[in-house]
């Protein structure tokens, strides 16, 4: 460059002519780009939720969504899907038909059965009861044999022989006694109390067994009449 005089001039190194260098950075410039990015991230995001919405999003859309297909669709393939419908809503209310059958006779046999059950275990009460009798009637037939002697004949052993073989048909039976002993505690449950009398027995204990009881199979049929012991049971 040459001044007014013609010489030169060089210029001045430091003076900023306006053009920026790369070690210029307009702080304005960053904040717009920075702007930019998220504005460009928030698009991003925009679309990935109506890409998302779109894929989760049932198929049809209810009845304007149907319309709109069946308003698709030629007039023949309308036709033919619902004659598929047709068929296929036969099919099912058959098979439902079939089921409330299989349904209605399972319920009856289960009716036959629980009734054939029933039958079987009164048959089975009734000849239970009629082995019993048969045994009784032996006992009965033995007492009437020893009725039948003569009125000064010493019958004591044909009894005790008859009493003990009706022992052995309740035994059969599975029919114990229950005679408590004198002195043991009073079992509400097995022992019906008559009366407190004086005892030389611990007071509120058995004194005496008036009539013994019978359990069968575990259960009471008839408890013991017993007396018990005057007093107040003595705490344990």
């Amino acid at each position: 460059m040459s001044d007014e005089r013609g010489e030169t001039v060089e210029p001045d190194a430091d003076a900023d002519d306006g053009t920026p260098t790369g070690n210029d950075v307009d702080p304005d410039t960053d904040t717009d780009a920075d702007a930019a990015d998220v504005e460009a991230d928030d698009a991003a995001d925009g679309a990935d939720e109506a890409e998302e919405t779109e894929e989760t999003a049932e198929p049809g859309g209810g009845e304007e969504a149907v319309a709109d297909r069946i308003a698709d669709e030629d007039a023949e393939t309308v036709a033919a899907e619902i004659v598929e419908l047709r068929e296929r809503v036969a099919e099912l209310k058959t098979e439902r038909d079939d089921a409330e059958e299989r349904l209605r006779r399972k319920a009856a046999e289960f009716q036959n059965y629980k009734k054939r059950q029933e039958k079987r275990r009164e048959e089975v009460r009734e000849r239970a009861t009629e082995a019993l009798v048969e045994e009784l009637l032996e006992v009965r037939d033995n007492l009437d044999r020893a009725l039948e002697q003569e009125a000064d004949a010493d019958i004591r052993d044909g009894v005790e022989a008859t009493f003990r073989q009706f022992d052995e048909v309740l035994a059969g039976e599975d029919v114990e006694p229950i005679e408590p002993s004198s002195g043991a505690e009073v079992d509400p449950t097995r022992h019906e109390v008559l009366l407190n009398v004086e005892s030389d027995r611990p007071a509120g204990t058995v004194a005496e067994v008036h009539r013994p009881g019978y359990e069968m199979a575990g259960k009471v049929l008839r408890p013991a009449q017993v007396t018990v012991a005057e007093g107040e049971p003595e705490q344990q």
